[in-house]
């Protein structure tokens, strides 16, 4: 059995070889072998693979039935081009860790490497190794895939987040992290002359009074309960065709709200407005929603665990007032099951997640580690 500083010493490793490697959402194959080979040195009692396409999960079970407690954590890196110059940076031209995914994954190992030697007294430790997060679709593919027939008692995840203290650990009841939605409005109205516009019908004018008229809903107050964000991502109209009055266009947006509710709300007054605009200008419209994630919405009694965990490790603790404006999956979860996501400070002068110059700090893995293994201690040798 390897001491903890043996442990440690492999995760960074293990993590530096994740980071050098990168795969994008919903292409992780060699990602998941990485891990499901890792694994295999500390074998749980069932290991499943291929859940929702490349996700695992390892499962160690008790001496003794009892309670369940799932951890999770993503394998999915981004689409960003690294510009750092250490060793370990990423070979794959374009794709890079940028959220600290390999630093997740590599937490959730250790933790499979404590389980494997010591095994709960009572109940059940499920490792989640979820694909596809950044785009969203990987927790429903997860969670609907029959393979996945656990029901949890609790659910737990993390993030690690730059701008705070290295392990500090960022709590919040309720509304963790925002649900964000991406909308796409498509109009499609008649071409006509570039000298006879009149005589069809151009999308810009609608295009353009969409886009003011959404302000109406944005309220930017984030500790606010109607806090809604919505931020213009992308349009297109025409073909550079100089004869030609255009007859379609689209733009998209990705609208933020701190509350499943008021995103459902807000989806309904959007496609609304849309379709009214639209119909005033004599054009088809149609709306779609693409990259949806749930607010991670955070039930006490798992928030309570994770500050009892933190306490008993002595870590400081930091109990955030309002949400995180990003989506993060994991509210799937919270919405099926209890459970709670907390940050790990990464560092006050750590570079932004997403940024291309962001890697994630090895001394932090241990951090996370402890607070989970003692979580999963509090629920698993409960009496």
């Amino acid at each position: 059995m390897e001491n903890l500083n043996q442990r440690l010493a492999a995760l960074t490793l293990l993590r530096k070889e994740l980071h050098k490697n990168p795969e994008v959402s919903g292409k992780e194959v060699q990602t998941a072998k990485r891990i499901t080979s890792f694994l295999e040195n500390y074998p749980p009692d069932e290991l499943i693979t291929q859940l929702g396409t490349t996700g695992i999960l390892a499962i160690y079970n008790g001496k003794t039935a009892g309670k369940t407690v799932l951890f999770r954590c993503e394998l999915d890196a981004l689409p960003i081009q690294e510009i750092n110059t250490f060793e370990h940076r990423s070979l794959t031209n374009g794709v890079s860790h940028k959220c600290g995914h390999d630093g997740h994954m590599a937490i959730l190992c250790g933790l499979a490497m404590e389980l494997h030697y010591n095994r709960p007294e009572t109940g059940t430790v499920i490792l989640l190794f979820q694909p596809a997060e950044e785009d969203g679709s990987g927790a429903a593919a997860v969670y609907n895939d029959p393979q996945f027939s656990c029901k949890p008692d609790f659910a737990f995840a993390l993030h690690n987040i730059p701008g705070y203290k290295k392990h500090q650990i960022v709590v919040k009841n309720n509304t963790f992290s925002c649900a964000v939605n991406s909308l796409i409005i498509k109009l499609k109205g008649i071409t006509a002359h570039a000298g006879e516009p009149h005589k069809g019908t151009n999308p810009a004018l609608a295009l353009a009074k969409i886009t003011t008229a959404f302000d109406q809903f944005i309220q930017d107050d984030i500790s606010n309960k109607d806090y809604c964000l919505i931020t213009p991502i992308y349009s297109k109209m025409g073909k550079k065709a100089y004869g030609v009055s255009a007859d379609a266009a689209q733009i998209h947006f990705t609208v933020r709200t701190n509350s499943n509710a008021q995103m459902k709300h807000i989806e309904s007054k959007l496609e609304q407005l849309a379709q009214s605009i639209a119909a005033k200008f004599d054009l088809k419209c149609k709306t779609s929603w693409t990259q949806s994630f749930q607010a991670n919405e955070n039930h006490l009694e798992a928030v309570q665990q994770i500050l009892k965990a933190a306490e008993f490790h002595d870590f400081e603790i930091l109990e955030k007032e309002s949400p995180f404006s990003w989506g993060e999956d994991f509210g799937l979860f919270t919405q099926q099951f209890p459970g709670a996501m907390f940050g790990l400070g990464s560092g006050i002068t750590t570079p932004a997640l997403h940024n291309p110059d962001y890697d994630f700090p090895d001394e932090i893995i241990a951090t996370g580690l402890q607070t989970f293994l003692q979580i999963s201690k509090q629920i698993t040798n409960a009496h």
